[in-house]
């Protein structure tokens, strides 16, 4: 909790102390934990961005935000971790400086954010914001441009989060699904996606050639969607099969595979479905 003494110096000086310790014993109870190297690591914006890709910007203006929001920086990831605390005493004496004079009536700018989602970006004001966490702040000025991306960044809680993220935006860019298709897919391995893609590229190009036609990336999704995903998924839910895999996109993978795997045709029949029931049964025992 923030001291006031009435000496703004002194109860600076105390507040950076208190954010130093802090950072220090959660770097300990991290290693001591076994915790993921990256669980207090502030989030990089530029790999962020990348990851989910940019597709446009919107100048919100002044905007009050939650301090709790805050996540993220433009080019300050060594000096602050995932909660603004300064990672190193060499930030102290600006810190203070800034600190003291907040604390003695002195006005200043709102800081500088980029939005993406419900996750914000620190462009300018990394000092303010680590002092309006010391002080109990739950909310800070800001002039916020909001950056929209081809996919959702929900679920991104740390560095490491960014490689399905990533995954997936290169997914659907070969695989072009929109809106509720594009939500329905979802996987937890990372690299299950380009296993997936090429499934489906291979899909594609069979109805090519079925139809004697080109077919774009666009109408290979959609059609593959609908005439293969859902009727696949559909077909297995109802046989009993892997009644683990809460995923339809997962469980279409395994039925996929396990189908060329045990009959080596790329069809769909009643015979098919009880094949892949009787192996996913003998797979449980």
């Amino acid at each position: 909790m923030a001291r006031d003494t009435g000496f703004p110096d002194a109860d600076a000086g105390y507040d950076f102390a208190r954010l130093r310790r802090q950072a220090e014993r959660a770097r300990l109870a991290q290693w001591f934990t076994r915790q993921p190297a990256d669980v207090n690591t502030i989030l990089p914006f530029d790999e962020v961005v990348a990851a989910l890709g940019a597709t446009g910007k919107t100048v919100l203006g002044l905007q009050v935000v939650e301090v709790s929001s805050i996540v993220g920086s433009v080019d300050r990831t060594k000096d602050f971790d995932r909660y603004f605390r300064p990672t190193s005493s060499r930030l102290r004496e600006r810190w203070q400086r800034i600190a003291a004079a907040q604390r003695r009536g002195e006005s200043v700018p709102p800081v500088q954010l980029y939005r993406v989602g419900s996750m914000h970006f620190v462009i300018d004001g990394h000092h303010r914001v680590s002092i309006a966490i010391a002080r109990g702040l739950t909310t800070i000025d800001a002039y916020v441009t909001e950056i929209h991306t081809r996919i959702s960044p929900e679920g991104i809680n740390a560095p490491s989060d960014l490689i399905l993220k990533d995954h997936r935006r290169l997914f659907l860019s070969r695989v072009p699904l929109e809106g509720s298709q594009a939500e329905a897919i979802t996987l937890t391995d990372p690299f299950d996606y380009a296993e997936l893609a090429e499934n489906v590229e291979a899909w594609g190009f069979r109805l090519s050639q079925e139809v004697g036609e080109f077919l774009s990336r666009t109408e290979v999704a959609r059609r593959w969607f609908g005439e293969e995903f859902l009727p696949v998924v559909r077909m297995a839910r109802r046989a009993g099969i892997r009644d683990d895999l809460t995923s339809d996109a997962e469980l279409y993978m395994w039925v996929a595979c396990e189908r060329y795997r045990l009959v080596r045709r790329h069809i769909w029949d009643e015979k098919v479905f009880d094949e892949l029931r009787n192996h996913s049964l003998r797979r449980r025992r």
